[in-house]
């Protein structure tokens, strides 16, 4: 499930939640589903408790999983999924918008730009 890479300069705990991000944000882990207890996740991937720990507390301030207290660590609602990958999607567009104004280019032509690459994937 997790496999974490050693030769990679950022913290363990920050590659833990980046990868159970990606598991949750892309449905394979669904709403309700209980993650694995952190002594669990520790010994599986010879780690210590404390690195486990502040991964999972990273994703509960993201609201990505919550706690039951003595019964583990839940994912959450998808309603809350959404609207963070939402949240996601319209930071990125904007930065984008950001970026193709300073370049001169004008609303009407970011909004055609947006609706072909829209109606490209919809095919």
């Amino acid at each position: 499930m997790i496999i974490l890479d050693y030769q990679d300069r950022r913290p363990l705990y920050e590659q833990i939640t980046e990868k159970f991000r990606m598991l949750i944000l892309k449905g394979a882990l669904p709403p309700g589903e209980k993650l694995p207890s952190v002594r669990q996740m520790a010994m599986e991937l010879s780690i210590n408790p404390n690195t486990i720990q502040r991964a999972y507390m990273e994703l509960e301030q993201e609201g990505l999983i919550y706690p039951v207290k003595g019964k583990g660590n839940f994912v959450a609602e998808a309603s809350r999924i959404v609207k963070k990958r939402r949240d996601e999607f319209e930071l990125e567009l904007s930065q984008l918008v950001c970026r193709g104004k300073d370049m001169g280019i004008t609303e009407e032509e970011i909004m055609k730009i947006v609706s072909e690459k829209y109606q490209e994937v919809s095919k």
